[in-house]
């Protein structure tokens, strides 16, 4: 490990703990600094009207930390936005953002769009699917950037079990994202959840940032915020243990493909590797192959769009 990381490490990995709530109130009472939370969501009926009621109760009614929570549903066919409305979340639908440019399927897209629709300082994003919630996860990792001005992106890292077995989840993390980082961005080695979907950034920062549309979207946040602002904005505070839904092992290939996509286009912004990527399922004359895209757009930076830019002059 670069001497580097091992001093950033020591001074920018923290414990939720290191943070006391009163602490943080009064950083956001003394910088004026307002937080929106997105939750990206598609299907999410179950999960996402406890979380939404966890951050009301404990970061709204409880004490004034969060300002708004906008759940972005990017085409449920469930009750996910009914049930995300009664819990206390605006609303708002993917396809109704930014309408001029169509919207394409993928998480990404959804948490560029949500630039357009929130008003935070401080934008904090939280996946829809997670169980056992703790609002820990929200005010741990806004806490940094409300105390410290020297932080632009804060990382959630926490414990993922897997099936019963502690740390046995994040595979796409072990099996691709982290050799990746480890072999080609090794001031990025430190982070312990680099695809984790729980982190909080400045909107000025997000604002600056292109957005890979799909899963590769985390990856190319942290290199591209490691160019823009150096490896001492970043952070990372340890919020415990994060349940979830797990997904297959062939849509964790798909996963990984996208992400070393979006790596791939970092390392060479030239020649792309073929797009697609095909797996096999048995069928009934025997194993069938079955060929997906992967993700090769990319959204351009928030501040590049005409209508957010008229939206920050008024």
């Amino acid at each position: 490990m670069l001497e580097e990381v091992e001093r950033w490490l020591a001074t920018r990995s923290w414990s939720v703990t290191d943070r006391p709530l009163h602490r943080i109130m009064a950083a956001k009472r003394a910088t004026g600094q307002s937080v929106s939370v997105v939750l990206p969501a598609l299907n999410e009926e179950e999960t996402v009207g406890d979380i939404v009621a966890i951050i009301r109760h404990d970061l709204m009614q409880q004490v004034p930390l969060v300002d708004e929570i906008v759940v972005v549903d990017s085409g449920s066919t469930d009750r996910t936005s009914q049930v995300a409305a009664a819990a206390g979340a605006r609303v708002v639908h993917r396809d109704a953002i930014l309408p001029r440019i169509p919207a394409v399927p993928g998480k990404g897209e959804v948490l560029w769009r949500s630039l357009l629709v929130t008003t935070g300082d401080v934008v904090c994003f939280v996946d829809a699917d997670l169980r056992e919630f703790s609002s820990d996860f929200v005010s741990g990792i806004v806490g940094p950037l409300l105390t410290d001005p020297g932080v632009d992106l804060v990382k959630a890292m926490y414990d993922r079990p897997l099936g019963g077995a502690a740390g046995q989840g994040g595979r796409v993390t072990e099996l691709m994202a982290r050799p990746l980082l480890n072999l080609h961005w090794p001031q990025l080695a430190g982070f312990v959840q680099p695809l984790g979907g729980e982190y909080a950034a400045r909107r000025g920062l997000l604002e600056q940032l292109p957005f890979p549309v799909g899963y590769g979207v985390e990856l190319g946040m942290l290199v591209d915020a490691l160019h823009l602002v150096g490896l001492d904005a970043l952070a990372q505070v340890d919020v415990g243990v994060r349940k979830h839904r797990h997904q297959d092992g062939q849509a964790l290939g798909r996963m990984a493909a996208a992400i070393y996509r979006t790596a791939q286009l970092r390392l060479a912004r030239g020649h792309l590797v073929r797009p697609a990527l095909t797996q096999f399922e048995r069928g009934a004359d025997g194993f069938e192959p079955r060929t997906h895209s992967v993700d090769t757009e990319e959204r351009p930076p928030m501040a590049d769009i005409a209508e957010y830019a008229a939206r920050r002059v008024a």
